[in-house]
């Protein structure tokens, strides 16, 4: 739009070694794979509603853990406390980070990112990271991240999500097979290494060029 030159580098990332459910087993109880996951901010954009509508007509054992601050949609995140409290099975943590965090992500049977709107959403690569079967909305802002080596669904639509969530949960033989490629794909197609050589080649051709 400005006639300016664009240079594009992406996050990075790094594995990460999971670890075991000690906290979330005694504050929430919750065990190995017996959650499904969402992660991040509650606001509009990221769909937490479409995936709680989604939840609750499934028939699982498996709680739903939705992790996250209201980040200034106080209004928003009451609506999502609303839906939650209609079904024991969900669970609200807040904001969560250290220990907590990286027991979330290493346990959960399926990452859940609903949005409508994302930039480069770095909790994907950090689900990924961890070895999580994750779920997407086909926005091309999360199915260029992924690639093949996750599931999607249509974005904004509660009932698309429930039919991917149920396919999911009923052949645990896919989730196994998507948690098996995610950290190897993500930490080698994001690699720091990688970030590290495009970001001095740019700064080091613009000095050279001046």
């Amino acid at each position: 739009m400005y006639g300016r030159d664009t240079r594009f580098i992406p996050n990075g990332i790094e594995r990460k070694q999971p670890a075991a459910a000690r906290d979330i087993a005694s504050e929430y109880g919750l065990h190995k794979d017996d959650y499904i996951l969402f992660l991040g901010r509650i606001v509009p954009e990221k769909g937490v509603h479409y995936l709680i509508e989604a939840f609750r007509r499934l028939d699982t054992d498996k709680k739903l853990v939705i992790a996250g601050g209201s980040s200034d949609s106080a209004e928003y995140y009451e609506q999502i406390k609303q839906m939650a409290a209609k079904d024991p099975r969900i669970i609200l943590t807040g904001f969560v980070q250290g220990r907590m965090l990286q027991e979330l992500y290493s346990n959960a049977y399926i990452y859940v990112l609903p949005s409508d709107l994302e930039g480069m959403p770095m909790s994907l690569l950090e689900a990924m990271r961890y070895g999580n079967c994750c779920l997407t909305s086909d926005i091309a802002e999360c199915t260029e991240v992924v690639e093949d080596k996750a599931a999607s669904f249509a974005h904004g639509s509660a009932d698309a999500l429930y039919e991917t969530l149920q396919d999911l949960i009923q052949h645990p033989q896919k989730v196994q097979e998507y948690k098996g490629r995610a950290a190897d794909f993500i930490t080698g197609k994001y690699s720091w290494d990688s970030v590290v050589d495009q970001t001095l080649a740019l700064y080091t051709g613009e000095k050279g060029g001046n």
